[in-house]
């Protein structure tokens, strides 16, 4: 991951991202502090579906029972 700073980004800036989209990370600085990333799109992902754990986890009947008190104590939560 190279750094660069802004004026040399501003300059480079069709080659950065040619390197970008070839998987590499470029970071710009401003007074050798880093404020940006620039890194590949990736728009083809998938969208996240849901129900893909349908069935395989069960909640138990306890669940919205008080903790117990070694547990609820340090939380700062009273049972």
């Amino acid at each position: 991951m190279e750094i660069v700073n802004t004026h040399d980004a501003k300059t480079r800036l069709s080659q950065l991202l040619e390197r970008v989209a070839r998987g590499e990370e470029i970071v710009i600085a401003r007074a050798g502090k880093p404020i940006a990333r620039l890194v590949r799109f990736r728009g083809d992902e998938a969208d996240r579906a849901g129900g893909l754990w349908k069935g395989l986890v069960r909640i138990g009947d306890d669940f919205d029972d008080a903790l117990p008190e070694g547990i609820a104590g340090p939380f700062g939560v009273s049972s």
